[in-house]
């Protein structure tokens, strides 16, 4: 392939998780800008269908869905949404996440916990089982998880948020061997963003230690994302699964 045909998405369709906010609308975005339909889901409607206008203003087709990540029955109809939308799904990406904050371990409840495993685990083991064999059963496909540096380097205020991202990076490498070769499925590692969860942190103090923990020294602009996002959607990682890439800054 040429260069400039290998990140090409001309006739594929690609569903996001988290889509209508932060990282996953910026995926949303350039997806369609590489030539593919998009399906945007999340819990809010309304945002959804903002970021399916401003795909349909790109001359690509959109679909908003409302879904919560969470609800195990309730993906199977985001699934057949699509698929009756659209026939096909080419391009899975395992997005939406929480991580509430608590003062102390202590104040970690069931709820919480479940809350979090929900959502960022659950969620996406969830999708990957309903369209991974229709993906094997057709054209094949990319799964494309979000997960966290803080699978890897867990601090006491995410403990439930990075058990759940590290049984995220688990998942990525087995369900890379459930529907090969014709579905690959990788994971990006991020690092801190400067999404909406952002506005929460006190920034003087985080620009102040990302000097020492961050080899870029900043954080990451949503749209740094998007290369990695449509490499692994795209033929450009034809040969790639399994894989766990940090786009983190050169966090540690």
């Amino acid at each position: 392939m040429r260069a400039n045909e290998l990140f090409d998405l001309t006739g594929k369709v690609a569903l996001i998780t988290g889509g209508s906010r932060g990282l996953g609308r910026e995926m949303a975005l350039a997806f369609a800008d590489a030539g593919a339909d998009v399906i945007i889901a999340s819990r809010k409607l309304d945002e959804c269908e903002k970021v399916a206008a401003e795909i349909e203003a790109k001359g690509r087709q959109a679909m908003a869905h409302a879904a919560h990540v969470g609800d195990w029955n309730g993906l199977a109809g985001l699934v057949d949404a699509a698929y009756a939308r659209f026939g096909h799904v080419d391009v899975l990406v395992n997005n939406a996440g929480m991580s509430p904050l608590y003062r102390t371990i202590e104040d970690v409840t069931e709820e919480l916990y479940e809350k979090v495993l929900d959502v960022n685990l659950k969620g996406p083991f969830r999708l990957i089982q309903l369209l991974g064999p229709r993906m094997a059963a057709g054209a094949g496909g990319s799964i494309i998880n979000i997960s966290s540096v803080a699978s890897t380097k867990p601090t006491p205020d995410v403990i439930p948020y990075a058990a759940a991202k590290s049984g995220l990076n688990a998942i990525t490498q087995g369900f890379a061997w459930t529907w090969r070769p014709k579905v690959r499925v990788n994971c990006i590692v991020a690092g801190p963003f400067l999404t909406d969860i952002s506005k929460a942190w006190d920034m003087a103090s985080f620009n102040a230690s990302a000097q020492q923990s961050v080899a870029l020294g900043r954080g990451g602009e949503p749209g740094e994302i998007v290369g990695a996002a449509l490499y692994f959607a795209s033929d450009a990682s034809s040969f790639t699964t399994g894989a766990l890439l940090p786009v983190s800054g050169g966090q540690r």
